[in-house]
């Protein structure tokens, strides 16, 4: 720990802003993965034909839930700590957008909380219907709201307004929608939709690895099939649209905030580690599908295995894109020098290194993730277990 201790009192204030961006890409592409939950509580209807069938399906999903809704918390928290002002900018002033996101996780917790309890008065197809509503609205917005992180949104900040003794609010939403105007970008659509069939994919590779029913598993590679085309003909849309789009460029030396043609495409060339991250991401998402897919009934299950840390790593590359190399990762289309940047946004130099300590834990936090799922898995769920199991959600 004094070796960590030491290493980032050595650090400077322009590195632990990027360690701390990394920290959050990390988060966020974490909590993408994550949403296979949500997207196999979309398909609960589609592979599961009877009430048998939904239960193996919904208590499959029921066991993870909760690390989808723990890594949203997180990412929320861990975006406050180092980075305030995108905070109090986004949660404070489009907040419509971010209720619509968070309801949809409120009633998710209650359904896996309240469906299988006695006398639920509410009836098993209402709380499946909540879980279907979050699987929809939670990945569509959340993908619709990163997407804002290139494509800009109406706000503005003025620091000075914190010696206003009766207005100091630094920043200020200027759209009347309060974010929702976000959905009405065909790119922010797209980006949404694309999340949607990913997490859709997520979850039929997940019902193929978990749960031991060949019935399940061949409605599972039908739905894989189905949603894959979708989701890389949205993906790609948005790929090319961002890599010819302008972009939100930041001059180092004066601070300004400009337009600058194919910015992320030359964010992606002039930062060849993101680069292959990149490439090496959307390369093993693509095999673990095509090995579902194609392979024989042993290897069909592994799919998961690629596809996962193939988005992690797909969605990580499209972070370190919008905040390094010189640029704006929450644009203002209000007021381009109300732009925030890693630079201008961050807590001080000392919050940055007292978190940073903290963040030591983070692999043992993995760790820790890693061996609950591999214990909780142990045992692929079948339908004799939903008959003798006392807990079932």
């Amino acid at each position: 720990m004094m070796e960590g201790k030491i290493m980032f009192e050595n650090m400077s204030f322009e590195t632990l802003q990027s360690y701390w961006w990394i920290i959050i890409s990390l988060l966020g592409s974490i909590l993408v993965f994550l949403m296979f939950v949500q997207g196999g509580q979309t398909l609960i209807y589609a592979i599961g034909k009877n009430e048998e069938e939904r239960k193996m399906l919904i208590n499959s999903l029921g066991r993870k839930w909760e690390f989808t809704f723990t890594t949203l918390v997180t990412f929320g928290g861990a975006f406050f700590a180092s980075f305030p002002l995108f905070y109090s900018t986004s949660f404070g002033g489009a907040y419509w957008v971010w209720m619509a996101i968070l309801f949809p996780f409120i009633i998710q917790a209650v359904s896996y909380e309240f469906r299988s309890k006695p006398n639920n008065f509410l009836g098993h197809k209402t709380y499946e219907w909540f879980l279907i509503i979050n699987g929809l609205l939670g990945t569509i917005l959340i993908g619709v709201a990163v997407s804002t992180f290139f494509t800009g949104s109406e706000f503005s900040v003025s620091k000075v307004s914190l010696t206003h003794l009766n207005d100091p609010a630094i920043s200020r939403w200027e759209g009347p929608a309060h974010g929702l105007e976000a959905i009405l970008n065909w790119r922010n659509v797209a980006l949404g939709l694309a999340v949607f069939f990913l997490a859709r994919v997520l979850g039929s590779l997940y019902f193929m690895n978990t749960i031991a029913d060949e019935t399940i598993i061949d409605r599972s590679k039908k739905q894989l099939l189905i949603n894959a085309v979708p989701f890389l003909l949205f993906f790609l849309s948005y790929i090319v649209a961002l890599m010819l789009y302008p972009g939100f460029a930041l001059d180092p030396d004066t601070g300004t905030i400009s337009m600058k043609p194919y910015k992320y495409f030359y964010n992606l060339i002039q930062m060849p580690v993101v680069l292959a991250m990149f490439l090496a991401g959307v390369v093993t998402v693509l095999l673990g599908i095509a090995i579902s897919l194609f392979a024989g009934v042993k290897n069909a299950p592994k799919g998961i295995w690629l596809t996962g840390p193939g988005t992690i790593l797909t969605v990580l590359s499209l972070f370190l894109l919008a905040g390094f190399n010189n640029t704006s990762y929450y644009p203002s289309t209000y007021n381009l020098q109300s732009s925030l940047t890693i630079h201008n946004s961050s807590s001080s130099y000392y919050t940055l290194t007292v978190m940073s300590y903290v963040s030591l834990l983070v692999p043992f936090v993995i760790a820790y993730i890693w061996y609950a799922w591999k214990s909780i898995n142990n045992k692929k769920i079948d339908a004799s277990e939903m008959q003798t199991e006392e807990h079932t959600y």
